[in-house]
């Protein structure tokens, strides 16, 4: 067999694999090792592995994973989620459908201190949901609102996925983040206007409006303090260049535990609970860096990917039609990956190809900075989309009265929303770098 035979075949078993709900590090070591087995044979392959797990674990970029996902645990232990729910209801409260647009922009701020797309989910959700049900909300656009909503995590920094990719183009974080911020606010906006139209095309699906006293406001505000300083000191310091993103992540840790002891909101049991949530999920991203890394060691002596790449250079078509495939490629990929096994796995295929292809005169930096974010943007649209979606099983999980079916009908136009706005992102790589080139 040849080598791209064999590498295609990795890739079939792997997606097999991950059909029949093997872990996803498992479902991408195996065939891996297979295949570099084959192809090399095993002393290669032992080889290989011992340098590659502690190559892999001692780098010291990765530190940052951890520790935003340890702020991100704190926060949510500390029950920073509810000031930020009570304080967008307070404001938006006023318009019809204004608490479904509250659940979404209470997403979007505990995602930037999360990073997390599930924990934001969850957390907003506990919160938000049975608020919206008790007041007359339907079940499909409270579920399917606080579920898109929380996919904005994958964007928002601190993302986890956002540093992973820049980690793995050798990209600067801090301009990832940068970059991040346009796109996720046009998500934001995008949402909201859903919001607005399905209530005023479907008025059952959500209550009139209430009008929130001024003293409330005021009132809600003030509880959000601890939320705005952590944010503006970690991501102040790092684009004023005052420390590194992985200094920010320590220096976010000890301010959120330090406000939530403060505020009485963290005890003993929280604080174990945070610590463990974070290790599982650390240990969890690290087994699947393995895994990815084993199976793209075994793709690279295929020369699937320098194949792959040599054909698509040859392809004549425009590079825009071939970043659009690249879009619905990952959409699909979607419906058996989560957003991290997929950049692990593809990026180290695909970021070459797209590096050697001429995107309307873009500088390389600029080109790896607009991929990232063009992924990032269709794993988020891939944490909502059918039949799969994992922020709509959460949702789901936690919402039981609620069939899936409902939810999966309530977040159609939130898709095509995305659909707008991901199409917006390919035409115009300005509205991702505009940020980058005016701060960095």
């Amino acid at each position: 067999m040849s080598g791209m035979t064999i590498g295609l075949l990795m890739f079939a078993f792997m997606l097999v694999l991950m059909a029949i709900r093997i872990p996803i590090a498992i479902a991408m070591f195996v065939p891996g090792a297979l295949g570099y087995v084959i192809l090399s044979g095993w002393l290669p392959m032992i080889a290989h592995l011992k340098g590659a797990v502690y190559g892999r674990v001692s780098v010291y970029d990765l530190s940052v994973i951890p520790l935003f996902m340890l702020m991100g645990a704190f926060a949510v232990q500390g029950g920073l989620s509810k000031a930020l729910f009570d304080f967008a209801n307070a404001l938006l409260g006023r318009f019809r459908g204004g608490m479904a647009m509250a659940g979404v922009l209470a997403c979007a701020a505990f995602g930037s201190i999360s990073g997390s797309t599930v924990a934001t989910t969850a957390t907003i959700a506990q919160v938000a949901y049975p608020e919206m049900r008790r007041i007359g909300y339907s079940g499909r656009l409270a579920t399917a609102a606080l579920a898109t909503g929380g996919t904005m995590g994958v964007l928002l920094p601190p993302s986890v996925t956002l540093m992973v990719y820049a980690i793995l183009t050798e990209q600067n974080i801090t301009k990832m983040f940068l970059a991040a911020y346009v796109p996720a606010l046009l998500a934001a906006i995008g949402y909201l206007l859903a919001i607005a139209i399905i209530v005023r095309v479907r008025p059952e699906q959500a209550p009139p409006a209430q009008v929130v006293p001024a003293g409330e406001v005021v009132s809600a505000a003030g509880r959000v303090w601890p939320i705005l300083a952590i944010f503006f000191t970690v991501f102040g310091g790092i684009y004023g260049g005052f420390f590194t993103a992985t200094e920010g992540a320590a220096i976010g840790t000890f301010l959120t535990f330090g406000i939530t002891l403060l505020r009485g909101d963290m005890n003993r049991e929280r604080f174990v609970a945070a610590v463990r949530s974070s290790a599982q999920t650390s240990g969890m991203i690290f087994m699947i860096f393995l895994g990815a890394d084993m199976i793209n060691a075994a793709l690279a002596l295929s020369q699937l990917p320098a194949q792959l790449a040599d054909v698509v250079a040859h392809l004549q078509i425009e590079p825009v039609v071939v970043m659009a495939g690249i879009m619905i490629f990952y959409i699909a990929l979607g419906c058996v990956m989560d957003e991290m096994s997929m950049i692990l796995l593809t990026v180290p295929t695909l970021f070459p190809v797209i590096m050697g292809m001429d995107f309307m005169g873009l500088g390389g930096a600029d080109k790896a900075l607009w991929f990232g974010i063009l992924i990032l943007t269709v794993c988020e649209i891939g944490m909502i989309f059918p039949p799969v979606g994992l922020n709509v099983y959460i949702m789901n999980g936690l919402a039981k009265d609620v069939p899936m079916a409902e939810t999966y009908k309530g977040v159609i136009p939130f898709l095509a929303t995305d659909a707008i706005r991901l199409s917006l992102l390919i035409a115009f790589p300005a509205l991702s770098l505009w940020l980058v080139h005016r701060l960095a």
